[in-house]
């Protein structure tokens, strides 16, 4: 893909006959995407020259004298016309980082976003032992169950979509990123899992399908299916709170992500169904983002 060449003693070249120096195309179009509208116009063109150019960040902003090739030149302004259009880049490379592992992405599923890794952070934090059984519900690219699997490499993970997309990329995820002892089924929720787990997680569909926001920006391209919920957004949270009791040790517990106006009644829910410890973290943003509870069958029978 690239006119590039490495060895071990000597940085990538690049042709000498073009007109356009790296830094030269990173600018003006960064500017484009600027005034088209994205929220990080430089992070966006770096990655596509990253990929065109088959080199990192540094290499990148190290050798940004370095012309352009037409062919270089070509495939670049392709991509940035994608980019333009609207279409995210993870779509447009096939790929996005997630906690230290890189995922295969594809328009059958979300694309993995940082404020998820807060998650991740929580399940880790958690006073749970080697033989700990955790379930992902809709799993997507399996970026949850595969973060916390290269962190607990003895635990027993399993994640779950709805979509057998879903579940194939997933699968191909694991063996990516040399995680095969994690399991992904398909199962519309718990449909067809079975058993009983110390932690379950879900990053669920949760955006009203009223709100503003689909009609903007990366998630037009996102499969609908996994961003919206009725009920406000709180209809398969809910559905996951009320269920997940029956699969649930005592002391389990469930961590959801949601919107940052939701977190008081996704609290509530918990709390009505016989969750204890119920609290709420906040993603990069500073946003209320993440919310937990352990699950205590007698205190659930207390409150019936």
């Amino acid at each position: 893909m690239s006119e590039q060449s490495r060895d071990s003693n000597s940085s990538p070249t690049l042709a000498t006959n073009a007109r356009v120096s790296i830094d030269t195309w990173l600018k003006r179009s960064a500017f484009q995407l600027h005034e088209n509208g994205s929220e990080s116009p430089r992070a966006d063109v770096e990655l596509l020259a990253q990929n065109v150019l088959d080199c990192d960040r540094t290499w990148l902003r190290t050798w940004g004298d370095k012309p352009l090739s037409d062919v270089q030149r070509s495939q670049l302004d392709k991509l940035l016309k994608r980019r333009l259009d609207g279409e995210p880049v993870a779509y447009i490379l096939g790929e996005r980082g997630f906690w230290s592992l890189m995922l295969d992405v594809s328009p059958a599923t979300l694309i993995p976003r940082p404020d998820t890794e807060t998650l991740v952070e929580w399940a880790l934090e958690l006073d749970l032992s080697e033989t700990t059984r955790c379930l992902d519900l809709g799993t997507g690219t399996g970026a949850i169950a595969l973060a916390l699997a290269s962190e607990r490499s003895e635990w027993d993970v399993t994640g779950v979509d709805f979509s057998q997309d879903a579940v194939e990329l997933a699968r191909g995820n694991a063996l990516k990123n040399r995680l095969e002892q994690v399991a992904f089924i398909q199962s519309d929720w718990f449909g067809r899992v079975s058993g009983k787990f110390h932690l379950i997680v879900s990053n669920p569909p949760y955006i009203d399908p009223e709100d503003e926001h689909l009609a903007q920006g990366d998630v037009r391209f996102e499969p609908r299916s996994a961003l919206v919920a009725e009920d406000e957004g709180l209809a398969d949270i809910e559905h996951i709170v009320t269920n997940s009791r029956a699969y649930l040790e005592a002391d389990g517990w469930l961590l959801l992500e949601h919107g940052y106006q939701q977190a008081d009644a996704v609290q509530a829910c918990l709390e009505q169904a016989g969750f204890e410890q119920v609290s709420t973290r906040y993603d990069f943003g500073g946003q209320p983002r993440i919310t937990g509870g352990c699950w205590q069958p007698e205190t659930s029978e207390r409150t019936v």
